[in-house]
């Protein structure tokens, strides 16, 4: 059976594995949801949009004769990853998730642990403070019910509507970003509070170093829970989890 993977993308990692794969010549897809108007080239064909489910992931499983699947979305896209589980369960489909190791808080750091985004609306009730809110435009609503903060948010796309906060300033960017660049970002908006989520890996971790070197609060957003599932944390690991499975395919 000739090999052809699926691979769950739109991070750092499933594009540095996309290249990997293209280089090796291990022929694949990458499916990315749509969130960003602009995707980055990636080095395998590319579909983007949802699936419907895990019934219409199973349905595209089979109908494409796709032999492995590797979840290399971001730590905190669990519909996406749970949806995968369950579709790789009832296929038979081999899934290994390429994901993060999370952040670990250091002794200089000054982290407050919340389960979840709505834990991280409600933490914010007070004062009026400088907010660096780096949880992503898909949660950007959720927030508005803290309307006495000022607001800076970092976003790949400039938005299109109004945001819904009172005082906001919108930083266009993507990253990976430089501890150079989060370092001056904080003391350029005099930020207070950094909220995050805890998405691991080295591209978004410049903000947290950051606030330790600066002495800022960080309002750390737990991860969700992801049924259990073989992961990886490189690309090296990646690789020889496939060469296993290629084994097994007779290749």
């Amino acid at each position: 059976m000739r090999p052809n993977l699926l691979i769950l993308g739109g991070t750092t990692e499933g594009r540095a594995l996309s290249a990997a794969l293209a280089e090796a010549g291990v022929p694949g897809t990458v499916s990315m949801a749509g969130r960003v108007a602009r995707p980055l080239e990636q080095n395998l064909p590319l579909r983007i949009g949802g699936f419907g489910g895990v019934a219409g992931l199973v349905r595209y499983l089979k109908d494409h004769a796709i032999t492995h699947v590797i979840d290399a979305t971001h730590p905190f896209a669990a519909q996406m990853s749970r949806n995968a589980v369950a579709a790789c369960a009832e296929t038979g489909v081999p899934l290994l998730a390429y994901t993060r190791t999370p952040w670990q808080a250091q002794p200089e750091d000054d982290w407050s642990h919340v389960p979840d985004l709505a834990g991280a609306v409600a933490a914010l009730d007070g004062p009026s403070k400088r907010v660096f809110l780096a949880v992503g435009r898909m949660h950007l609503e959720e927030f508005t019910a803290q309307p006495q903060h000022a607001y800076v948010l970092r976003l790949v796309d400039a938005p299109r509507t109004a945001l819904g906060f009172p005082e906001a300033t919108v930083v266009v960017d993507r990253g990976p970003f430089t501890l150079e660049g989060d370092r001056a970002l904080l003391r350029d908006h005099d930020i207070e509070l950094v909220v995050s989520k805890n998405a691991g890996g080295k591209g978004a971790e410049a903000k947290i170093i950051a606030a330790r070197e600066l002495g800022v609060p960080v309002l750390m957003i737990d991860r969700p829970a992801i049924p259990p599932r073989t992961e990886a944390h490189s690309v090296d690991e990646v690789m020889r989890w496939l060469a296993h499975g290629f084994a097994d395919l007779g290749v």
